[in-house]
């Protein structure tokens, strides 16, 4: 029996991800911080699914000791997918922002990001049919005004997760690491970003996608060979590439 692994799942994208994975007939390990919301996603999974295993783990993963003992405690499971969609974002000036709130996007945005990737690659790179599966942001690809630091965590995604599958690929490796790059999406994230619970997301941005239209990008780019799934952040189209940023290989750069 295997697994799909998703992060920051009681909510937007992650949560849609969770009923698009079940939709494809998997067996579900699914995190959160909030075990209320959890409870009530997994209910609404096995009244659809009935056959499907759901393990709910609720976890804080901006706490590094947290981090490392979900993943000891997932050790039990075959996992074949594992996707990285807990994060959040803190728009402000960096001479304005709050310092505790960036120290918490940075923990769990990054570090939290990088252990579980680590640890999962460490143990499946050489596992057949596998994928680690990163949620970066358009962010991560171009910057956003008063959001440097939100953005810059999410560079850090994009270019981690496009080197992992540099790696991979230069070693043969069976495991796959792919990005997800969203645009303006119909979350919980716009709220918190602006520090706003009335947020409109039709006077912010105007053009934006579902959560769940999210979540089907996401399974494109879950089906595909590629290794990049953007939204473009002026046409809000969405395309799958290879890495983006310049690498270099034996000794040449490469775009």
């Amino acid at each position: 029996m295997k697994y799909t692994v998703i992060t920051g799942a009681s909510s937007g994208i992650g949560l849609e991800a969770a009923k698009a994975f079940a939709k494809l007939g998997k067996n579900l390990i699914l995190i959160a911080r909030r075990t209320n919301l959890l409870d009530h996603l997994k209910e609404e999974l096995l009244t659809e699914y009935p056959t499907l295993e759901i393990v709910n783990k609720t976890v804080d993963l901006s706490q590094k000791e947290n981090v490392l003992d979900l993943y000891q405690d997932l050790k039990v499971y075959a996992i074949e997918t594992w996707i990285n969609n807990a994060g959040f974002g803190y728009y402000h000036s960096v001479a304005d922002q709050d310092l505790e709130k960036a120290s918490q996007m940075l923990h769990l945005n990054i570090e939290a990001l990088t252990l579980l990737s680590s640890l999962f690659v460490t143990d499946y790179e050489n596992k057949e049919n596998t994928q680690l599966i990163n949620v970066s942001s358009a962010g991560g690809y171009k910057n956003v005004p008063n959001a440097a630091t939100y953005c810059a965590t999410k560079f850090y995604v994009s270019a981690f997760t496009e080197a992992i599958a540099l790696e991979l690929q230069a070693k043969g490796s069976p495991l796959k690491a792919k990005v997800l790059a969203p645009a303006a999406t119909e979350t919980e994230f716009a709220q918190i970003a602006n520090g706003s619970k009335s947020y409109d997301y039709a006077k912010g941005f105007g053009t934006f996608h579902s959560a769940k239209e999210m979540a089907q990008f996401l399974i494109e780019l879950y089906q595909s060979q590629e290794v990049v799934g953007l939204v473009d952040r002026n046409t809000f189209k969405f395309d799958l590439s290879g890495p983006i940023f310049a690498h270099y290989q034996t000794g040449i750069q490469t775009i």
